[in-house]
This record gives C-alpha cells, sequence and structure tokens, in this order.
C-alpha cells in the first residue's frame, strides 16, 4: 500500500505539490502515487520531473465516477485531493476516504463545502478513525497555526491557565497571480453553492461544535497598534480562516470541559486536552496590510465593484472566464519564486486577576508564492506528518474526525513547517507602553 495518493496531480498545484513530494529530503522513506482524468495528461509532468517519477505509480481516476475514486483510495494510507471545486467534486472522495478509513487533506476555501462535510461525516470518520483535513493550505494554515502558538507562548509565560482575550493576524502578502483552478472554485462559489447555505457559513462558529464570542464585525479599514503601525483592509479569505480558527476554537473548548464527549472512555486523560483551550472570551480577527490608505481606498473600491459585478451580471462572468487562467494555468516558476507573506498576529490575554493582561506577537514569514508554492508546501507536510508522525500526533490527531490543521496536527505540522526552508514562525512576549507594543 502506498504512503499517499495524490489526486489532480497534473493540475496546476497538484503539479507543485508533485514537484514537493518527488523532491523532499525523506523522499526514501515514503511512497507515493499520483492521480489524473487520463493517461495522456501524465505526458508533461513526466517530461517534467523526468527520473523523480520512475518508481512514483500513476492511476486514471475520474472523479465523477465514484468506482474509480473508491479504487484509487483503497491504494494509499493518506489521499491529498487537489481537485476543485470541492463543493462540485469533494464530497465523494471525502466520503471514500471515510468508508475505507483513510487519511485526507486538501486545500479548499469553500466554507459552504466544510460546513456540509462536517455535518455528514464527521462522526463516522472519528468512528472510523480516519483523519479530515479540510482547508490545509494557504487556507487556512497560517491563521489557524498563529492562534495556537501564540496560546502556547501566552500559557508558557503567564501560566496554563491563562486564556485569550483577542488575537489578530495581519496579512502582507506579494502573489504573483491566480490559477485556473482558484477562478473556477470562486466561480462555483457564485454559481452552484446555493445562497442561503453560503450565508449560513459566514455567521460566527458556523464550523464550531460549540458557540462563543462573537468575533469583531468586519469593518472597510483596518489599524494594528504595533511600531510601526499596520494598517489595512479586510482580508477576503478572512471568512474561512476565522471559520477554522473558531473551529479549532470549539474543539478545544469542548474537549477542556468535557473530554468523555468527544474521546472514547480512557482514551486520554484530562492533562492530555486541558491545555489546549484558548478559553470562552476568545474573539479571532484578520485584515490585509496595505502600504497606505490610498492604496486601502482603491482596493476597497476595486474589490466592491468586481464582487458586486460577479455576483450580480452573468456576463461580467462570461467575460472573466475569457480572461482569467484556465484550468491547469498559473504563475511561471519565476513568479513564484519572487511572492512571500509575512503575517504578524497579535495576541493579548484575558485580564488576570489583579487586572493585568500580556501580549504575544507571533509572526509566520514565508519565502514563495503563498497561495501556490507555499500551499503546496504546507498540504504536504500535513500529509507527511499523517504518514510519518501519526504516533506523536495530539488527541484530536490520533482519535480521528473532520478537523483543522491544528486540532489534527499540532505541534508536529508547526515543526515540520520550520523545517521545510521556506517557512519560519516565532513567537514572544512583548512588553507594552502608552497602549503601543516596543519595537522588538
Amino acid at each position: 500500500m502506498l504512503d499517499i495518493l495524490l489526486l489532480g496531480a497534473t493540475g496546476y498545484t497538484g503539479r507543485l505539490i508533485t514537484r514537493y513530494l518527488a523532491a523532499h529530503p525523506q523522499r526514501g522513506t515514503f511512497t507515493f502515487g499520483i492521480a489524473a482524468r487520463s493517461e495522456q495528461k501524465f505526458k508533461t509532468l513526466r517530461d517534467e520531473l523526468g527520473d523523480a517519477l520512475l518508481h512514483v505509480p500513476t492511476f486514471v481516476v475520474d472523479v465523477a465516477n465514484f468506482d474509480d475514486i473508491e479504487r484509487a483510495v483503497q491504494q494509499a494510507r493518506v489521499v491529498i485531493n487537489a481537485v476543485g471545486p470541492y463543493w462540485r467534486w469533494g464530497t465523494s472522495v471525502v466520503r471514500a476516504c471515510v468508508r475505507h478509513g483513510r487519511h485526507y487533506v486538501d486545500l479548499t476555501g469553500e466554507a459552504p463545502w466544510v460546513r456540509e462535510v462536517i455535518s455528514e461525516f464527521d462522526y463516522v470518520a472519528a468512528k472510523a478513525g480516519s483523519v479530515i483535513v479540510p482547508c490545509a493550505g494557504l487556507d487556512s494554515v497560517p491563521s489557524d497555526l498563529l492562534v495556537y502558538v501564540a496560546s502556547k507562548t501566552l500559557k508558557s509565560f503567564a501560566g496554563p491557565q491563562t486564556a485569550i482575550d483577542t488575537s489578530t493576524s495581519a496579512w502582507k502578502l506579494s502573489s504573483s497571480g491566480i490559477s485556473g483552478g482558484t477562478f473556477s472554485s470562486i466561480l462555483s462559489i457564485l454559481e452552484d453553492i446555493p445562497r442561503h447555505k453560503a450565508r449560513e457559513a459566514t455567521h460566527d462558529f458556523a464550523l464550531s461544535p460549540i458557540k462563543g464570542v462573537p468575533s469583531p464585525r468586519p469593518r472597510t479599514f483596518y489599524a494594528l497598534s504595533v511600531d510601526p503601525p499596520l494598517r489595512g483592509v479586510l482580508y477576503l479569505m478572512s471568512v474561512v480562516n476565522r471559520q477554522v480558527v473558531q473551529r479549532s476554537w470549539g474543539l478545544f473548548e469542548l474537549a477542556g470541559r468535557s473530554p468523555e464527549l468527544v474521546f472514547p472512555p480512557g482514551s486520554f486523560g484530562p492533562q492530555d486536552v486541558s491545555g489546549l483551550s484558548y478559553g470562552p472570551a476568545f474573539k479571532y480577527d484578520e485584515f490585509m496590510v496595505l502600504p497606505s490608505m490610498l492604496h486601502a481606498v482603491f482596493v476597497v473600491f476595486f474589490l466592491a465593484t468586481v464582487a458586486l459585478a460577479m455576483a450580480t451580471f452573468p456576463p461580467a462572468r462570461w467575460l472573466a472566464r475569457q480572461l482569467m487562467p484556465q484550468s491547469g494555468e498559473g504563475p511561471n516558476d519565476l513568479d513564484l519564486e519572487t511572492g512571500s507573506v509575512h503575517i504578524t498576529n497579535i495576541t493579548t490575554s484575558a485580564p488576570a486577576a489583579n487586572g493585568r493582561t500580556v501580549t504575544v506577537r507571533t509572526t509566520f514569514k514565508g519565502k514563495g508564492d503563498p497561495g501556490y508554492l507555499l500551499s503546496s508546501v504546507m498540504i504536504s507536510e500535513a500529509a507527511l506528518a499523517l504518514v510519518q508522525d501519526k504516533n506523536l500526533l495530539p488527541p484530536f490527531g490520533k482519535r480521528g474526525g473532520v478537523l483543522t490543521p491544528m486540532t489534527a496536527f499540532g505541534d508536529i505540522l508547526i515543526q515540520r513547517l520550520n523545517a521545510c526552508g521556506r517557512i519560519s514562525i516565532e513567537s514572544e512576549v512583548v512588553p507594552v507602553e502608552g497602549g503601543r507594543m516596543k519595537a522588538l
């Protein structure tokens, strides 16, 4: 049996994942196979990677054919699904993985689809010991990871019972463009997903097993009082990122309050889950950093105009289909290398008995296009964690279910990302003077 099977290996992001796995420093310690819709689609990939694919099995899989999916899924322990839009093609892959006790990771940013997957598969996946982790790329590993790391830093400094009050992530992105697959997923959200389901997925805690304190309402303009200050606008992916972070909060909180409801009797002691909670007052927000207020005003106007046209004017979607990259297309290798991401998260503790609070600055820095090159790194390392580090995973990762990156992988994924050579994650307590943090 293979360790990993990649569905959609010949798509744009699928090719990046294939390249990353084929050249991985631990390549000799795991096996993987690749799947695509036809044998012809493997030719370009073989021409590109040559001997690196010499001993990599290939599978012809039509994701519209459930029998094809079932046969392929049974060949591997972990399935990486790079075939979107997930609302259209993802459910049958998850169903096959759960049915056969396989693990699963994907790159979706489609919160309505994730909500459907949780409703249909969370219970049976946990019973089968199948770990199902949607949103294991740029959406939404960094957001989930930053809060998790900040919470650990707070607790190590101020004590294990320290709770979070607010956590805010400021995203500074340098990206090289959009792929045909991403554009297709955007169209799917506009055309395929029922409006009421799309609205429901934007509500606070739509993916969480329990409700908490609502996050701050979305704003047009944002500012974070650091030195120097960070200012920007609403980050479009904050909708799904916030939902994933809130699901992590809900799973950790429920496990801390009532572990017997979450884990099989005797499987984990209270000490295994009690220290993971972010606390009952936890609130999360994020925004995209821009260089100036004028830039921010222009971006808001542009995005609002495009979103309105795409949502309400079908000819605008037709025109976009002609202008945007087609399936399998995306930024070239040079552009991929010039991209970057730098996220600053500021997390503040709930007031202690003496009224004092603690503030933590946590950063996530990545070299390479964040949406494609770095996403291929994140999802590959998540899959490898399930293959090589299964016994070291946190309690949820050992149990199974529809999970988030941090509930499934925790410290293991952080260690893997810090070791990959493209991503660095740092966290420290910072002093505050006059309402503003000191420069580090």
